[in-house]
C-alpha cells in the first residue's frame, strides 16, 4: 500500500513540473530568475519552410496577454529556447539580427549597436547548438540579459532597451512568426 502511495505522489508531482509539452518537447509550468518565481505564460514551435528549429517559452511574473504590457515590463522574465534542429551560431545571431532589424528603426538600431555586438559574440563563442539545447534569456533588472546555453552563463547585456529588443523578435509588430508570438502570449 505504501508504494501504492508513493507512486500515486511520484505521478502527480512529475505532472505539476512539467504539465506543458510542445514538439515532444518538456516545459516546466515555473521557473526562478533571480529571486523571482515565473510561471510559464506560452510556448510554441519556431519552424522555417518545413523545418521545426526550436520550442520557444516565455516566463513572466504572471500570466499576460498583452505584447505590449510585456515588452513594458521590467521584471524579471525569461525566453528559452529548446532547441530541436543543429544551428550554427551563424544562422541563429543572423535569424535574432534580421528579426531585431525588422522591429526597429536605424536610429533605434544604431543605439542597440554595441548590445548587439555583444551579442555577436557570445553567439559565436557558442559555435552551434543541437536538438536537446536550450537558450536562455533571462532578464534581470539589475544586471541586463543574461544568455545561457544549457545553464552555463555565457554573457550578460546590460540594459532594459536590448532586452526590449529581444522581445521584439517574438513579440513585435512584425514577429519571427505569428503563429509563435500568439501561443506566447498564452492563445
Amino acid at each position: 500500500m505504501k508504494n501504492i502511495v508513493l507512486l500515486v505522489c511520484g505521478i502527480f508531482l512529475s505532472w505539476n513540473a512539467c504539465a506543458f509539452e510542445v514538439a515532444g518537447v518538456k516545459l516546466s509550468d515555473t521557473v526562478q530568475v533571480g529571486s523571482q518565481a515565473l510561471v510559464l505564460n506560452g510556448a510554441g514551435i519556431r519552424s522555417k519552410l518545413f523545418f521545426k528549429i526550436y520550442v520557444g517559452a516565455l516566463y513572466l511574473p504572471q500570466k499576460q496577454a498583452s505584447a505590449e504590457a510585456i515588452i513594458a515590463d521590467e521584471r524579471e522574465h525569461r525566453v528559452a529556447l529548446h532547441i530541436v534542429r543543429d544551428l550554427g551560431s551563424d544562422k541563429l545571431l543572423s535569424a535574432f539580427n534580421e528579426a531585431i532589424e525588422a522591429n526597429h528603426s536605424k536610429e533605434e538600431l544604431a543605439v542597440l549597436d554595441g548590445q548587439l555586438k555583444q551579442m555577436a559574440q557570445i553567439f559565436n563563442a557558442v559555435k552551434e547548438v543541437k536538438p536537446g539545447d536550450v537558450i536562455t534569456l533571462d532578464y534581470l533588472p539589475a544586471g541586463g540579459t543574461q544568455i545561457s546555453v544549457n545553464g552555463a552563463a555565457r554573457g550578460t547585456i546590460a540594459g532594459a532597451a536590448f532586452n526590449r529588443a529581444l522581445l521584439r523578435i517574438w513579440l513585435g509588430n512584425k514577429p519571427v512568426q505569428d503563429d509563435l508570438k500568439k501561443e506566447m502570449l498564452g492563445g
